[in-house]
């Protein structure tokens, strides 16, 4: 396997979590289950570290697809400046993330307001989230541009 074929693998799941994440912390909200709630709260951090890996293997990826002719160095380089940014922002979910699953742990009045907090921001992860995706798949999929 080349660092390409590390970044496919890898690169979906921080895209996916999230978005995993938000349904699962409403359903915790419907249902009033603090429990679920700490479930979404670790698929967060999850996402957080997905995000991690997929841009730790994305160099390597961009070395392999810089060699296929017809490739948009354009393209390539829109997609990571994407990336980064989603990166950075599923950073701080997964953080803030770890605060609300402790005060959610030792159910500290606050925990609501930093669970709903969560969820606004979890939005603007899905939004750069699709960004990220869309531009990715961009460079390969002539498609879908």
């Amino acid at each position: 396997m080349n660092g390409a074929h590390y970044h496919l693998v890898l690169n979906h799941f921080p895209i996916i979590l999230p978005f995993i994440g938000l349904l699962v912390i409403i359903g915790g909200f419907i249902v009033k289950s603090e429990i679920v709630k700490r479930t979404a709260y670790c698929i967060f951090i999850l996402g957080a570290v997905a995000a991690f890996a997929a841009i730790a293997t994305g160099d390597g990826a961009e070395e392999v697809v810089k060699q296929i002719n017809g490739i948009s160095k354009n393209l390539i380089h829109e997609h990571e400046e994407k990336a980064e940014v989603f990166a950075l922002l599923s950073y701080v979910l997964g953080l803030s993330s770890i605060v609300a699953l402790w005060s959610n742990w030792k159910k500290k009045s606050y925990s609501n307001y930093i669970a709903f907090t969560i969820i606004v921001y979890s939005f603007v992860v899905l939004y750069f989230a699709q960004q990220t995706g869309t531009t990715g798949g961009e460079i390969r999929h002539s498609e879908i541009r």
